[in-house]
């Protein structure tokens, strides 16, 4: 990754790589050659403190400079940036802190006592001057400033070896606990590369980003592949509906990529006169009329490192579809009996690449999940449910993995019943999706409580257990105390059932 952002910086000298649209303090503007030096003289005061090839660096940042300097940073020391969602417990971020075994953490003011008290282990903790662009919240030590690792000396050489560890992303499963998706410089390159040929990127595109960047969607297809063509990037700290349009039309954005809740919150809005050509949105068609912008169906996952389906920037695919295979990768739909399906029918969804380059490379110290995640012909096994078009695209139909969609964020249901299950009070507990027109969905949980207990108090119990455990988003935005779970076979707890309970009472 180094030598690529060397390369643009070469070529791109004088031409904005990273622009910081704060919503508070100042912005800023970096171009490829400001930009590469910046992460240069980070990287070289990083090995200082010791950091150096393979070590784990936790970067738990919310959208700003700083998380980009700090990733490319690490990937040019060859050390490992294992970047964790901000809105996560303090339980969590102690067990993904001790599952990759850090080394040293990179956070901002408001998160800096949560991540000390929950990571013991650190060696150091840097902490940034402000929090995404807002007056920090708390005062910074003068030797945890974020400033003060930076060092005026060159970072140390290093073989480069496309196939060592660049970054992990925490990913929810089926099981009870998130994995850590392990991506190579490799998968970084294919990222950048199959993001800009998949979107049609050029030189001249402004990609407007404020998704997540802790996720994949908004360093895949918006910072690298930005980075591949010689782009520009505007970074906003989050989603903001009052300011989207007023960024869009100062920098001159072309490119986007938004959620559900993004469209939902601007939909009454007056669409001004812009220059956006694509939005890249999950489903084609949907905005177009309205907002005035080509709509780009994809899907992909943060295992897949880049989009495995994908629409057309040039032609038109069927209405509301996620596009078709890209040529990228291989991709089945298969029948429960494991043969391709028939045109119009759906099917499980599989996708075939290489690991390590075009998919990921592992899971964190999980050889065994790993392993069980690919058929015997080497597809990656999704868990979605997608429907295959007789023209040659493929619509979403459902997950089959036990997982939940709130607000663009991905949620295991396993994950938060875990939670709840190690309370003495409960005997058992089902967490489902409940339709919600911001988020499209949210949990609620329903929980058999174990002999006689007090309703209210089992509720308030298990409501704080979900605070100190569970990121914001994943907390039940409902808990009902039942006498009774259906059931299907083998006694298992019929799901379907209480998610058509909630679905006829939202009517």
């Amino acid at each position: 990754m180094g030598t690529l952002l060397d390369q643009q910086a070469r070529i791109r000298a004088h031409h904005p790589f990273l622009v910081w649209e704060s919503f508070e303090l100042p912005g800023r503007l970096w171009t490829y050659r400001e930009f590469s030096e910046a992460t240069r003289r980070l990287a070289a005061g990083m090995a200082d403190r010791g950091i150096g090839k393979g070590d784990f660096v936790l970067v738990h940042l919310e959208n700003c400079p700083e998380f980009l300097l700090s990733w490319f940073a690490c990937a040019r020391l060859g050390a490992v940036a294992v970047t964790t969602n901000t809105r996560s417990a303090g339980a969590e971020l102690n067990y993904y802190a001790g599952f990759a075994g850090v080394k040293a953490a990179i956070t901002q003011p408001k998160f800096a006592a949560l991540v000390a008290e929950n990571c013991p282990d650190l060696q150091w903790l840097a902490v940034t001057e402000s929090d995404a662009g807002i007056p920090a919240s708390a005062t910074v030590a003068p030797d945890q400033a974020f400033a003060a690792l930076h060092a005026d000396s060159e970072p140390p050489d290093r073989v480069v070896d496309p196939t060592a560890p660049l970054c992990v992303m925490y990913t929810s499963g089926t099981t009870s606990r998130p994995k850590g998706v392990v991506w190579t410089h490799a998968n970084g390159l294919w990222a950048a590369r199959a993001g800009a040929f998949s979107e049609g990127l050029l030189s001249t595109d402004v990609h407007q980003t404020m998704l997540p960047l802790f996720h994949m969607n908004a360093m895949s297809c918006q910072v690298l592949a930005s980075l591949w063509v010689g782009g520009t990037v505007v970074l906003q700290p989050r989603f903001s509906a009052s300011r989207f349009w007023d960024v869009a039309l100062r920098h001159g954005c072309t490119w986007s990529s938004v959620v559900p809740f993004c469209v939902n919150a601007i939909k009454d809005q007056e669409v001004p006169e812009h220059r956006f050509r694509t939005w890249g949105v999950g489903i084609n068609g949907i905005y177009d009329r309205k907002f005035k912008v080509r709509s780009l169906g994809w899907w992909g996952m943060t295992e897949t490192v880049s989009l495995g389906i994908v629409g057309s920037v040039l032609h038109d695919d069927t209405p509301f579809s996620l596009g078709r295979p890209s040529p990228l990768y291989e991709i089945a739909v298969l029948t429960p009996e494991e043969t391709g399906v028939e045109p119009g029918a759906a099917g499980e969804l599989r996708i075939r690449g290489i690991p390590g380059v075009s998919i990921f490379d592992r899971y964190l110290n999980n050889e065994a999940v790993t392993e069980s995640s690919f058929d015997d012909a080497g597809f990656f096994i999704t868990g979605d449910r997608v429907r295959a078009n007789p023209d040659g695209t493929l619509s979403f139909e459902d997950r089959i993995k036990d997982m939940l969609k709130v607000g663009g964020e991905n949620v295991s249901a396993a994950e938060v019943e875990r939670v709840i299950q190690s309370l003495p009070g409960v005997s058992e507990a089902a967490v489902v999706a409940k339709p919600d027109r911001m988020l499209n969905e949210v949990p609620v949980a329903f929980v058999l409580a174990g002999g006689e207990q007090d309703p209210t108090k089992l509720k308030s119990e298990i409501e704080g257990a979900c605070e100190r455990s569970l990121a914001d988003f994943k907390r039940p935005r409902e808990v009902r105390i039942v006498d009774s779970l259906p059931r299907a076979n083998l006694e298992k707890i019929a799901k379907a059932k209480l998610r058509e309970r909630l679905l006829e009472e939202a009517g």
